[in-house]
């Protein structure tokens, strides 16, 4: 049983579809019966008046017959019951019933039975007042200070008061600007009525302007009120609160002070006498009814919050110090004495589940049997804890902790992309340009072996490809069950994204309740995003990478792209990005050499990746499988950095940009306090051009506004483009230096550690971070440099000079034989016999740049051996040159 619950005391269900509100409970000694027992009443728009005296044998217990003391169908509907001194000549409780056209008074009592089915009780009405307006709620009190008896108020549909002095009417006053009635209450010490209005803000009335205000037998003012006959309904004071109020309660456990609590649709209010906030709280889900009831400690109050997610909160002023699960939405909640039991919980549903509760635990009743003692046989323990003890090695040995087939089995994910495009391009709002966006359909297909609950497929590829819906819930699965699901992918910039490889990821629960999650990638096809091209002679930026087979002809390797028009591509291919950039693929006749060339860097990537790819899927099908890649040019670290500047200098002009908008708003908020002071002044003062300065602010706002929007639109290609050059140099370092897989996946962890880039955490500090990691632990010289720690902070750098030279002594310690591993105890020994040795890294400027400057020569002399072999019959293929 959970500790937060409510403990259900007393329940019944109150007759059948019958509908009850707020107002349809009240606690009191209706009877009069003097022994501080209180008596439930309840009534319902079905006109049904009960009262009940809960009387369980045990707890929980529901309703016995007599516990229904009285059960009355008055045959209107009861909008609202209260408990008063509403008969003049007496002191005694009487009920008060309302029912939309009618105010009945009566009394209860009771007889003493002298037979076995107990005491009788009845009801007796005293008086009865026909309303003229269809009334909404009531309230009560000693209006205008009167001494041992209560006065009642009515407000209508339409705004207006109505105070009933017991047995007589006295008057009625319309509400100022009323347009719908809100909740209303009586504050006997200050002697005002407190109600919320539909603009949304509190009001308070006293009694005594209702008294002497103009009477209000007509809404339309009559000419004596245009000649000044009576008072103008003033209100008292106001607070705009900014939401529909559900209730109010005036509390006052001492004389000296009182408080007033409103609760609305998202917070509750605390107000003093004169309507200022003494405290409020945002409550997290919707209220339907509340209670502030006792207080525990000098100076704060306790509430009772219920809300429409079964919960009842208890608050000692904002603070939640208790929270309960109820079986239903409670609509109205009491606090009261029931058969000696103090502090009972009484809530209403809307449906009529009537519960008295309370708080706590049970008490746990249960004793441990007494054990028989024994003498311990040590030897039988030893020889039965060792065959247990095997058991564990065996089923650990053969199975493991986690069996991951069962695991895997639960549910199957596969992707298939189709090899056509889609007849009808799904391609909306792209920024390509003139190019014709074609899309390409995905199929996904799940089959589950269990019955899954609840499975979530999300969807994902890099920017700027899109999808047409990326997320796909199935509520329930049952075994052996198939779903397949399509969707289409286009490109949408006009850029080329950082990779083609596509995820999709499925959540689900296994009937356990055990959550798990599984992953499919699915490959994109390169003429998604490219058209056949014509070849480029002359470019900026080249690559060449060595195969140990024979060049293979492009035409096999890129079918799709070959040109109708030029029938010499054996050799030469050139590709057209969507984006307008060009690349061009050259094969060697002679040498096992490919080159890739483009005007941009970072545009060599996907073809590089693509070309590697499609050779060693060419190989496979010709059974071949000793085919490798390798590169044994110079490292484009002076490309790559500059990539890296342009990204760092958009990221420091998006903090430049958020100063001055920062800057111009406060700035712009300023004048708007200058401006309101001069408007509210009395004596009219001149401007002094603060309207002209107001306006220019404002456009520096927008225009402020307009450049960081560009800026982080430009540092969002910018890091697209990032990506794809950081995926080129470590496909680059893997094919120079031979890296296994594993160390491979150890690279991109530290060079991309992040799908999106932010002010708060950009990609230079964290690979800055990885990188220094790597050269203090795996690809460290010596135990002193493991010894240094890293700052537990990352922050945004003043420039990336020290990224670049920990990017450049990475490189320049694996050419030395270093070797990467995630075991720091693993890496001393490989960095023992590390030919050459390894240089440290450097703790300050100046060894920097000694550092610097033996990277330097290290590559200078790798490009002066590269020199000395030239790339054979690379110029002659027709006719394009190097």
């Amino acid at each position: 049983m959970s500790l937060f619950k409510a403990r259900d005391w007393w329940s019944t269900v109150l007759g059948e579809k019958e509908e009850f509100d707020q107002g349809c409970l009240c606690l009191a000694d209706v009877d009069n019966s003097g022994n501080g027992q209180d008596k439930i009443i309840v009534g319902s728009f079905m006109g049904y008046l009960r009262i009940f005296s809960p009387h369980p044998v045990k707890t929980g217990d529901g309703a016995q017959a007599e516990d229904l003391l009285l059960e009355v169908h008055l045959r209107e509907p009861i909008l609202q019951v209260e408990v008063g001194k509403f008969v003049s000549g007496t002191e005694m409780l009487h009920l008060a019933v309302l029912h939309s056209r009618k105010l009945c008074v009566y009394a209860v009592s009771g007889t003493l039975g002298n037979v076995e089915h107990g005491n009788q009780y009845q009801i007796k009405l005293m008086y009865e007042h026909n309303l003229q307006r269809t009334a909404c709620n009531m309230t009560y009190g000693s209006f205008g200070g009167v001494k041992g008896r209560d006065l009642i108020c009515i407000q209508s549909m339409d705004g207006m008061l109505m105070v009933f002095e017991q047995e007589s009417y006295a008057f009625g006053r319309f509400l100022p600007g009323s347009l719908l009635p809100g909740p209303l209450a009586y504050s006997s010490r200050t002697d005002s009525f407190i109600t919320v209005s539909s603009c949304r803000q509190v009001e308070s009335y006293k009694y005594q302007v209702l008294a002497f205000a103009t009477d209000a037998d007509k809404r339309q003012e009559t000419e004596q009120q245009k000649l000044g006959s009576g008072k103008r309904l003033v209100v008292d004071w106001t607070l705009n609160i900014g939401e529909q109020a559900l209730d109010i309660c005036i509390v006052s456990f001492n004389q000296s002070a009182s408080s007033v609590f409103v609760l609305g649709e998202r917070n509750f209010y605390c107000l003093k006498d004169n309507g200022q906030i003494r405290f409020m709280k945002k409550l997290d889900c919707s209220p339907s009814c509340f209670l502030p009831y006792c207080s525990v400690s000098e100076g704060t109050i306790n509430t009772l919050i219920g809300n429409h997610n079964n919960m009842l909160h208890i608050y000692q002023d904002v603070t939640l110090k208790w929270a309960t699960q109820l079986p239903h939405i409670p609509v109205a909640v009491k606090v009261g004495c029931l058969h000696d039991l103090k502090g009972v919980i009484v809530t209403l549903s809307d449906n009529g589940h009537l519960q008295c509760s309370y708080l706590g635990t049970d008490p746990s009743l249960f004793q441990a049997p007494k054990v028989e003692s024994r003498e311990l046989n040590y030897d039988e323990l030893d020889v039965e804890l060792k065959e247990l003890q095997k058991i564990i090695r065996d089923v650990n040995k053969t199975q493991g902790v986690w069996p991951m087939t069962e695991r895997e089995d639960d549910l199957t994910v596969s992707a298939v992309v189709l090899p056509n495009f889609d007849s009808v391009s799904q391609a909306t709002n792209v920024e390509v340009g003139t190019d014709l966006v074609p899309s390409v359909t995905v199929k996904v297909t799940l089959q589950s072996r269990l019955a899954l609950q609840k499975a979530k497929l999300s969807l994902y590829v890099q920017p700027p490809l899109v999808l047409t819906c990326d997320q796909f819930t199935f509520e329930f699965m049952a075994p052996e069950m198939t779903r397949t699901v399509a969707f289409s992918v286009y490109l949408k910039g006009s850029y080329i994204p950082s990779e083609l490889e596509g995820n999709a990821v499925v959540s689900y629960s296994r009937p356990t309740g055990i959550p798990r999650v599984i992953q499919c990638k699915f490959r994109l096809p390169l003429k998604l995003i490219c058209l056949p091209g014509q070849p480029s002679k002359t470019a900026s930026h080249k690559l060449t990478i060595d195969t140990n087979k024979s060049p293979v002809s492009l035409l096999s390797l890129f079918p799709g792209f070959a040109n109708q028009s030029d029938d010499d591509q054996v050799n030469v291919m050139g590709f057209r990005f969507l984006g307008g950039s060009r690349v061009t693929l050259l094969a060697s006749k002679t040498s096992q050499r490919y080159r890739i060339q483009s005007e941009q860097f970072e545009d060599l990537w996907l073809i590089t990746n693509e070309l590697i790819l499609r050779l060693q899927e060419y190989f496979e099908k010709q059974g071949i499988k000793d085919f490798a890649c390798s590169f044994s040019g110079s490292m484009p670290l002076q490309e790559y950095f500059e990539l890296i500047d342009h990204h760092f200098e958009l990221r420091i002009n998006g903090e430049k940009l958020e100063e001055l908008l920062s800057e111009r708003a406060v700035q712009f908020r300023a004048i708007q306090r200058r401006l309101l002071t001069r408007f509210k002044d009395k004596t009219p003062a001149p401007l002094q051009h603060l309207d002209t300065l107001l306006d220019g602010t404002y456009k520096q706002v927008i225009a402020l506004a307009d450049a960081i929007e560009e800026n982080q639109d430009n540092l969002f290609q910018s890091f697209t483009r990032l990506k794809s050059a950081t995926h080129l140099v470590i496909l680059l370092i893997s094919l120079w230096q031979k890296l296994s897989a594993d160390q491979v996946t150890i690279l991109e962890a530290a060079f991309l550690p992040l799908q999106q880039d932010t002010q708060e955490l950009g990609w230079e500090e964290t690979v800055d971070a990885a990188i220094s990691h790597l050269l203090k632990t795996c690809l460290s010289k010596s135990s002193k440099e493991q010894a240094l720690n890293l700052s537990s902070q990352l922050n945004i750098p003043k420039d990336t000079s020290r990224l670049k030279k920990h990017i450049t002594l990475l490189c320049d310690r694996l050419a030395k034989g270093g070797r990467l591993c995630l075991s720091t105890d693993a890496a001393v020994p490989h960095t023992m016999v590390m030919p050459g040795g390894c240089t440290t890294i450097p703790e300050s400027d100046l060894e920097e740049r000694s550092v610097e400057q033996d990277s330097t020569e290290l590559f200078a002399n790798h490009r002066h051996l590269l020199a000395e072999t030239p790339m054979p019959d690379v110029s002659s293929l027709h006719g394009v040159s190097d």
